[in-house]
């Protein structure tokens, strides 16, 4: 892993905005922030900066505990991860908070780590601070055209309001010994199935890998893939997905306890995957299954794929509410993890394994250098188109129409 670079990051952070390769349109009724970036940088010093973030991974915990350091060492600003489950319930208090009255130096979330339909009902409820993405230094170096998915978060514009911070796409792995020629379609995974019964599932909706899962599927199946970019409507449920039911329909009898149960999240299907007694497993980290062997948790001979025509893939961004209190220490942290020191140690392998958001190519060449390594056992020997995600409102119809159908 190449070392943290003080100076080069720090000329990085404190430089001059360049305007990006793909100029949003701003949201109704916002202005986008016009402070000088040393002006953001004073003001910032000596906030501390509470970042609702996700919890569930030592690895990423960690990566939080080193930023937390770099920040405070460089920036004088203090990160506190106040370590969630579900971002829902950081929208739900900022609602409340608005609800409530409280004015835009008073909430208690000062970033949050979000996208989807969470990002949506921030954006529609005028829960979130004005524009700042474009104004950050480090936005320069964000691949928006290669990344289209940095600039619209499940088919709704981010216009700003958010930073994103990492890349993800849905990815399969699979012992080679156990599994050597893998599905390339949800239409091959069904004939493994078939040929296979009991050796294939995935995680139950509402858990974020399986209603991944779902979508793809619909995706597939969906005789108007265009209209699924736009919001659902009864109509369009009942037209659009009733491929993608019937799909499941034979799909289910020839899954893990004939499609009657399902396991409770990704990592526990991964364990069964480990344990032999499925074939494959799934995530939305492509490097995942590279983690796991580099633990030592799963065998070298286990490989990553994506369908041959794409799968789903997104950003996961930051946030800023509307009544952060420390707005400007909050766009400092977003800068931050932007650069290419911290963008590169989110994608080792051996801190996070998560892919960057950045355009390589155009980072200067010492930069660029963080970010070379040889591949990996379990990595992604080639990526698959990434496919838009639906728009963020067939997530909820999905879920409970799945729910009605094969919840038990």
């Amino acid at each position: 892993m190449n070392l943290f670079n003080r100076r080069q990051s720090l000329t990085l952070l404190g430089a001059a905005v360049l305007v990006p390769s793909v100029t949003p349109t701003w949201a109704q009724g916002t202005t986008t922030s016009t402070t000088p970036w040393p002006d953001t940088l004073r003001a910032a010093r000596g906030q501390t900066v509470y970042f609702n973030a996700w919890a569930g991974s030592e690895r990423i915990n960690a990566y939080l505990q080193w930023v937390a350091g770099e920040l405070q060492r460089d920036f004088g600003v203090k990160l506190q991860h106040v370590k969630i489950s579900d971002a829902a319930d950081v929208v739900k208090r900022v609602r409340a908070e608005k609800q409530a009255g409280r004015k835009d130096t008073e909430g208690t979330v000062d970033l949050v780590w979000i996208n989807g339909e969470n990002f949506a009902a921030m954006k529609r409820d005028a829960l979130l601070s004005a524009p700042f993405a474009p104004t950050l230094p480090n936005f320069q170096w964000v691949d928006t055209v290669g990344k289209p998915t940095t600039l619209v978060d499940f088919s709704v514009p981010t216009d700003g309001l958010e930073s994103p911070w990492g890349m993800a796409q849905l990815t399969f792995f699979a012992d080679a010994k156990r599994l050597p020629q893998v599905p390339q379609s949800m239409g091959e995974l069904l004939a493994l199935a078939r040929s296979q019964p009991g050796r294939i599932t995935y995680p139950r909706p509402p858990n974020f890998h399986g209603t991944t899962f779902v979508k793809q599927a619909l995706i597939e199946h969906a005789p108007d893939v265009k209209a699924l970019a736009q919001p659902v409507t009864a109509a369009a449920l009942e037209a659009q997905a009733a491929p993608l039911w019937r799909f499941l329909d034979a799909l289910h009898p020839h899954l893990w306890r004939g499609g009657k149960q399902f396991p409770q999240n990704s990592a526990a299907q991964r364990q069964m995957m480990a344990d032999g007694e499925l074939l494959l497993a799934l995530t939305f980290n492509p490097n995942e299954a590279a983690n796991e062997i580099a633990a030592k948790r799963l065998s070298a001979t286990v490989q990553s794929w994506q369908f041959a025509k794409g799968t789903i893939g997104n950003t996961h961004f930051v946030a800023i509410p509307y009544n952060a209190p420390s707005k400007a220490g909050a766009q400092v942290v977003a800068n931050f993890l932007l650069s290419p020191a911290a963008q590169a140690r989110k994608a080792d392998i051996d801190v996070w394994g998560d892919p960057t958001v950045l355009d390589v190519t155009r980072l200067p060449a010492a930069d660029r250098g963080r970010f070379a390594s040889a591949l990996r056992p379990g990595q992604l020997s080639q990526s698959a188109p990434a496919l838009p995600e639906p728009h963020a409102s067939w997530v909820d119809a999905l879920e409970k129409e799945w729910t009605r159908r094969y919840g038990v």
